[in-house]
């Protein structure tokens, strides 16, 4: 007779505390994104929460949305400021909307640390 305790089912992706744009995934973190193309500068405006009332990062950037331009000045955006490779970071929905999921590979834990301290920097 087996007398250790069963082990837990995985749970689903959850974000590490409420109100953070973020899921945890399995090798990566996703990152909800509203993005506002042909801006007059590239910027990141801070989480607000979207028509759901769901927590999304606001961004902005001057490429224009044609040919996949802006989203690739958003990965842009993104890698510079969080000092993340540009390969690790892929649109996963939202390709053609405002409305993004991305995804950013790597550690998940260290990935959430640095997203939350460089959002909170930014406040």
């Amino acid at each position: 007779m087996n007398t250790s305790p069963a082990d837990p089912a995985p749970a689903d992706p959850a974000p590490p505390a409420a109100g953070w744009p973020f899921t945890i995934g399995d090798g990566c973190v996703r990152l909800a994104v509203r993005l506002t193309p042909g801006a007059s500068a590239d910027r990141l405006l801070g989480v607000a929460a979207d028509e759901a009332g769901l927590p999304v990062l606001r961004a902005q950037v001057t490429a224009a949305p044609e040919n996949g331009k802006a989203n690739a000045a958003l990965v842009g955006l993104l890698a510079k400021r969080w000092r993340l490779p540009r390969s690790s970071i892929t649109v996963m929905q939202g390709a053609t909307g405002r409305r993004k999921l991305l995804r950013i590979a790597g550690e998940p834990a260290a990935l959430a640390r640095r997203i939350m301290e460089a959002l909170e920097r930014d406040d």
